[in-house]
């Protein structure tokens, strides 16, 4: 059974990618799947289903099916998961998460000074304002959010993204992290001002520098569960 529904979910990709379906596009109706693949209308559903859940395909009821965008974030609630699951027996599961964020932010920060602008900079001293004084958990989102948008690489931002969103709401459920304002705020004003000076090489300074900080605070979890 389980071979079978995975078998229809392919023809139903394929069937998207060889229409030459774009997002937002309309699927064929479920009697017009069911008679293109010789299925019955609960697998046709249990399959849209499945890819709705993938972000592959948008089901909006009493409308109809359409192609999705299949974001990264479709991968969240497993990633959430079996990182709650793991972090309950090892919290090394939290420093896992934070390497993957470290090995991609640190590639990417030396391409922002050449491409940031007033308007970036703005954004980000913002962020930084709201962390000295406000939400410091939403405005180091926001800020990591913003910081590579210059970059223009949608589906590696996505990913930064997913791995802050699983490290922190891992984070904050075994233990929640002390809120050190100020030193959060320094850590992240050095990186503006490498990317405002256009040094590439410092921003890539101060990002190793702020993740080997965020390692240093968070190595109490792991230590404390060994």
């Amino acid at each position: 059974m389980a071979g079978g529904g995975k078998l229809l979910q392919d023809k139903v990709v394929d069937l998207i990618l060889e229409s030459g379906l774009a997002p937002g596009a309309p699927l064929p109706s479920e009697p017009q799947l069911m008679a293109q693949f010789g299925a019955s209308r609960n697998s046709i559903r249990e399959t849209l289903r499945a890819l709705h859940t993938l972000g592959i395909v948008d089901i909006r009821h009493g409308y109809g099916t359409f192609v999705g965008e299949a974001p990264v974030t479709a991968l969240l609630p497993g990633l959430l998961f079996r990182a709650r699951q793991s972090a309950r027996q090892d919290a090394s599961t939290l420093a896992d998460f934070l390497q993957l964020r470290r090995i991609l932010e640190t590639a990417l920060i030396s391409e922002v000074p050449h491409r940031a602008d007033d308007e970036l900079i703005g954004e980000l001293e913002s962020c930084i304002a709201e962390m000295r004084s406000g939400d410091v958990v939403e405005a180091d989102r926001r800020f990591h959010q913003a910081l590579y948008r210059p970059v223009g690489n949608e589906i590696a931002v996505q990913l930064i993204d997913l791995f802050w969103t699983v490290y922190h709401r891992v984070e904050a459920e075994i233990d929640p992290p002390e809120v050190v304002r100020d030193e959060i705020g320094d850590e992240h004003q050095r990186i503006v001002d490498a990317i405002r000076a256009g040094d590439c090489g410092a921003a890539a300074e101060e990002m190793t520098r702020h993740f080997s900080d965020i390692e240093r605070r968070s190595r109490r979890f792991v230590d404390e569960q060994q």
